[in-house]
């Protein structure tokens, strides 16, 4: 990989994690405790708990993600940098800029 790609993926890692963090911000909000006081129906509170326990999915993938990106982030310099963790075959640039958290070729990733 040439130093303009490595700029281009730069950039978009940091794209990513910025939407990525702005993303876990807004799945910690719509995480937070639904108070059992509040005046709704039983049914609408099934429904916001449900809600809850799928937007706490969403934010532990959000997570993931971000961790995943910090990481690539961090070793963007290396040698091996663009190169499949399993195979060692290089990936794709495209690949890496649809998924800059992948450390894998589709093959691989599988």
């Amino acid at each position: 990989m040439n130093s303009k790609e490595k700029k281009e993926v730069l950039k978009k890692i940091k794209q990513e994690i910025k939407k990525t963090s702005d993303s876990i911000s807004e799945y910690k909000e719509a995480t937070k405790p639904i108070s059992p006081e509040n005046a709704i129906g039983r049914i609408s509170r099934m429904d916001a708990i449900n809600n809850k326990s799928v937007t706490e999915a969403a934010l532990r993938k959000a997570e993931e993600k971000l961790n995943k990106l910090k990481l690539v982030e961090a070793s963007i310099d290396d040698e091996n940098f663009g190169s499949c963790l399993r195979c060692g075959n290089e990936i794709p640039i495209n690949r890496i800029l649809l998924m800059p958290q992948s450390r894998n070729c589709v093959r691989c990733a599988k």
